[in-house]
């Protein structure tokens, strides 16, 4: 069974496509502060400096998805789906100009997919 944390719609990858053209590499940051609050955030993967306290949920359609870590526990027993939205988001996103925005849905993971996750997590832990 490959669970992942983060999934994407194919609508975001035609958007993920175009920023791609535009700013090459990218990356996905929530943080649950201001502006558009916990949406996701696109920016360039090298305009974005991670912390200390970012949790990194895994890479999607080539963009690695950090969480910063107060969120993730909020988050974490989740699987997050990036998708896309008409409307401008208040948020310095990458996506913004174009009149859309990233949102996230997520639905809770069964409790067979929590334990194969611990597990692939542990197994990850002890070859560090």
């Amino acid at each position: 069974m490959d669970i992942v944390k983060v999934k994407i719609t194919d609508k975001a990858k035609g958007v993920i496509d175009e920023l791609r053209t535009r700013f090459g590499e990218l990356i996905f940051h929530q943080s649950g502060g201001c502006c558009d609050g916990s949406s996701p955030m696109c920016f360039q993967k090298d305009d974005f400096k991670i912390g200390r306290s970012d949790v990194l949920l895994g890479t999607v359609y080539g963009c690695e998805f950090y969480m910063a870590k107060d969120q993730y526990q909020f988050w974490k027993y989740s699987q997050i789906t990036i998708d896309i939205t008409e409307g401008r988001g208040s948020s310095f996103s990458l996506e913004i100009p174009m009149g859309v925005r990233f949102l996230v849905y997520s639905r809770l993971f069964k409790d067979e997919e929590w334990a194969e996750i611990e597990k692939r997590d542990a197994q990850k832990k002890g070859k560090e």
